[in-house]
């Protein structure tokens, strides 16, 4: 049984119960508010009801894919955090959302339809992670990583450099852009969920996150053992290598996932790991799913206030999230510069 089990559990139901209380919410919250009955009749299948189609077709594949993508990203960035023993590391910190982004504007740029930006943006995540660790190979994977925390700062520097360079990219391609591109281009790198309105590829994504979040669950024990040094998990009979290859396929899966459906969202992958932390510890076996739970909620909540504070003007999720996730950052930095 977990040290504190009571209260890890009692945690992670409560966030459970709110991250499905933001979810049913945002089926009656929007530009207007939809009646309890309404809602209940479309979800029930009656399509009579002229706001069944606002309902069925529009909020509900919204809000499952925002808690989907915030499940998503803040299981890539816990898993990142750990491996790395960084508390910076996130998807957005190390290029793998750029260079998802890149892939994904160059499709835009080509006139290429919805599938297709989606495959490219998932492609382009997996690329970059494939970069980030070609070019830091040795201070990953080598066993020389044994002996010491600064492999693991070389791979946070590599890859801030990717992100830097995915930057200039993105830049470049929007300054080449058209009026007709520039709008859409932009919005989805602030990260955006207005396209977000097909409930299979919600479904889909909330499959990806259970799967990923299983095969890393399966790992807590053997990333716990990494957590105290490679050293004591070598000892203890775990394959460092080959399980910090296994939990880098879901990082990487899960951002290119979270990324097709919502854009460049930042922070979140940073954000819910960090807050999960300071409630529960760093027991990866609890982490991990308050982590993903965490996440879902703050999205989903944000998007429910771009949906709403501005209405009709929607805002782009990424922004509300960046309000969130910036505060959180320079706290923590103070926290560590504190003598």
């Amino acid at each position: 049984m977990l040290r504190g089990a009571p209260h890890s559990s009692a945690v992670l139901l409560a966030l459970a119960a709110a991250a499905a209380g933001v979810v049913v919410a945002a089926l009656f919250i929007g530009s207007f508010d939809a009646p309890a009955a309404d809602v209940l009749a479309a979800l029930a299948g009656d399509r009579s009801s002229p706001l069944a189609a606002v309902v069925l077709d529009l909020r509900l594949p919204r809000a499952l894919s925002a808690f989907a993508v915030g499940g998503l990203l803040a299981l890539a960035g816990a898993i990142l955090q750990a491996l790395l023993r960084n508390p910076l590391a996130d998807p957005y910190v190390l290029g793998i959302s750029g260079g998802a982004a890149v892939a994904a504007l160059a499709a835009l740029a080509a006139g290429a339809g919805v599938a297709v930006v989606q495959a490219a943006s998932a492609a382009g995540a997996l690329a970059t992670l494939a970069l980030l660790f070609l070019l830091a190979r040795r201070a990953f994977f080598s066993r020389d990583a044994l002996h010491g925390e600064s492999s693991t700062t070389g791979v946070l520097l590599t890859g801030v450099m990717v992100a830097a360079f995915a930057a200039a990219i993105l830049s470049l391609a929007l300054t080449l852009a058209t009026d007709t591109q520039l709008r859409t281009m932009v919005f989805w790198l602030l990260g955006d969920l207005a396209g977000a309105t097909d409930l299979r590829m919600a479904l889909v994504a909330l499959a990806l996150l259970a799967l990923g979040l299983l095969v890393a669950l399966k790992l807590a024990r053997a990333l716990n053992l990494m957590l105290r040094g490679d050293v004591l998990a070598y000892t203890q009979g775990v394959d460092v290598e080959r399980t910090r290859r296994a939990l880098v396929l879901v990082a990487a899966i899960a951002t290119g996932a979270a990324v097709t459906l919502a854009g460049a969202v930042g922070f979140v992958g940073f954000v819910a790991p960090h807050l999960v932390r300071l409630a529960l510890g760093n027991d990866q076996r609890v982490l991990l799913p308050g982590a993903a739970l965490a996440g879902g909620l703050l999205v989903a909540a944000a998007d429910t206030a771009a949906r709403t504070v501005a209405a009709p003007v929607q805002l782009p999720v990424g922004v509300l999230t960046a309000f969130i996730g910036v505060p959180v950052f320079l706290w923590l930095l103070r926290r560590a510069w504190r003598p």
